[in-house]
């Protein structure tokens, strides 16, 4: 079989009914999902299975749900004898994900570090304001040129955040600027630019208050080496130890996220199937523009949970 990757969505792909049907069919999932919000100071389960979508997508609820969203999926594939993974990640908020199912954290405590994140990069909103937007087929080259014009118009930051696939790019920064970039990436032949529906400048240098915040919360949690070797969003490389993966933590929340080539090290390092492992289909849609000639799926659906089964199967047979 050919070296499999499980990924984990991030921020933005949570919505109301997610893992209802898993939670529904399996007990081990109920269980995993009372476990979780027993540890939070919110009604999760109702929240993710009934809404309003306007307090799940609020960043102190996203990000925790989202999490144990990802993992209920992980858990379930593990009690149907899915393949062992070759590499995991995650896309920011996901990478927290990949670090439970590689055994570097412990489930309570990276529920505990993403609460600490949440509420950490929600001050940090609320202090800097700004934004995000998806900029749709521009050139990176074009874009860095684009930012800092407008930063250099504005007097303010604005940057590239994520590099999502080789046509979608994410900027982020203080809202005038990010205006103002967002106009020229349209006057310089961007097909879409899109507002994204987040409450700040994620994943740039006006967060830095949140990673010191962050910091505190990720020194005081044990780590573990990982059982598999999990993929930096910072490096686009794997992280081998503890000390790299907290470092790395607190770092991820300034840094911008860097998906593509964290993609393309996976398939050349012989991944030739990426598993979506998590509400939505957002990484497995942007697995297929980067490495179109990889398989890509989601858990999210009959389809891709019936897929992971047959992998399952051919897998025991060898």
């Amino acid at each position: 079989m050919s070296a499999l990757a499980y990924i984990f969505p991030g921020q933005g792909s949570q919505r109301v009914g997610m893992g209802r049907a898993l939670y529904e069919s399996s007990p081990a999932v109920r269980s995993f999902f009372q476990r979780a919000e027993a540890l939070l100071d919110f009604p999760l389960i109702p929240l993710c299975f009934e809404g309003p979508e306007e307090a799940l997508t609020e960043t102190r609820h996203a990000q925790p749900a989202l999490l144990v969203t990802s993992l209920a999926f992980w858990e379930w594939a593990r009690s149907q004898g899915a393949p062992a993974p070759t590499y995991l990640a995650g896309h920011s908020l996901g990478h927290f994900s990949a670090l439970v199912a590689a055994g570097a954290l412990d489930f309570e405590d990276a529920l505990r570090l993403v609460r600490a994140r949440a509420e950490a990069m929600q001050r940090a909103a609320v202090q800097q304001a700004g934004g995000m937007a998806a900029v749709i087929r521009l050139a990176r080259p074009e874009l860095e040129r684009v930012c800092q014009r407008a930063s250099a118009e504005t007097g303010a930051y604005v940057g590239i955040a994520n590099d999502n696939s080789p046509d979608q790019l994410v900027i982020s920064g203080e809202r005038r600027a990010l205006e103002r970039a967002m106009e020229l990436a349209k006057d310089a032949g961007a097909r879409r630019v899109v507002p994204l529906a987040v409450s700040g400048a994620f994943h740039s240098p006006l967060t830095r208050s949140a990673a010191e915040e962050f910091r505190a919360a990720a020194d005081a949690v044990p780590i573990r080496p990982p059982a598999v070797p999990v993929i930096s969003n910072v490096t686009a490389r794997p992280l081998l130890d503890a000390a790299e993966i907290r470092a790395d933590m607190v770092r991820q929340l300034t840094s911008p996220v860097r998906w593509t080539e964290s993609v393309r090290f996976m398939v050349e390092a012989g991944v030739h199937c990426f598993v979506e492992t998590g509400p939505g289909s957002v990484l497995s849609g942007l697995v297929s523009r980067i490495a179109p000639e990889a398989q890509s799926w989601s858990l999210d659906s009959p389809e891709g949970i019936s897929r992971l089964l047959a992998l399952s199967s051919a897998d025991a047979s060898v």
